[in-house]
């Protein structure tokens, strides 16, 4: 890849640019999730957006190659285990421009240092091009040190580890 992904913290204001990125991420996610529908405005929506600057725990980032928009990720705490914060990565989305680049390993690694804490990232059991990615990326950061679970309530694996700043 020519250019580093800069990750940044969303601000409120960049909420309609997060909006409208969210439409592209669910429309390439809508062959994966067949319950997910065009509404009758002809979007797909995101009914948890506010609440990445509403509630605690709730983190929205973009991220830009060459400064311009390549993607986002929400990241959402789910608790606290003996003080140590259990993250959970919501959403997570590259423009296809820029897949396959490297691009998506440097912003998961930057937003998993950023975060240190105990990690579960998930993926749809039909979702296998983000299984692979995840595998991929998880096994490098942690140098082959995570576990795969299955959880009752998600149909997919998840993987689970420990990221401390590296």
């Amino acid at each position: 890849m020519d250019q580093m992904i800069t990750v940044h913290e969303a601000a409120y204001a960049d909420k309609s640019t997060l909006r409208n990125l969210l439409e592209l991420y669910k429309y390439d996610f809508s062959e994966f999730d067949p319950e997910d529908d065009l509404n009758e405005n002809g979007l797909y929506e995101y009914m948890y957006l506010d609440h990445y600057w509403t509630e605690e725990g709730r983190h929205p980032f973009l991220f830009r190659v060459g400064g311009k928009l390549a993607g986002f990720a929400l990241v959402r705490r789910l608790d606290m285990q003996n003080e140590f914060p259990v993250y959970e990565m919501a959403e997570f989305f590259i423009l296809k421009k820029y897949r396959r680049s490297g691009a998506g390993q440097q912003a998961a690694f930057e937003l998993f240092d950023r975060l240190p804490g105990k990690w579960k990232v998930a993926e749809m059991e039909t979702n296998v091009p983000a299984q692979r990615f995840w595998r991929k990326v998880i096994e490098q950061y942690t140098d082959g040190q995570f576990e795969e679970i299955r959880e009752e309530g998600w149909d997919g694996p998840i993987q689970v580890f420990v990221a401390a700043k590296r």
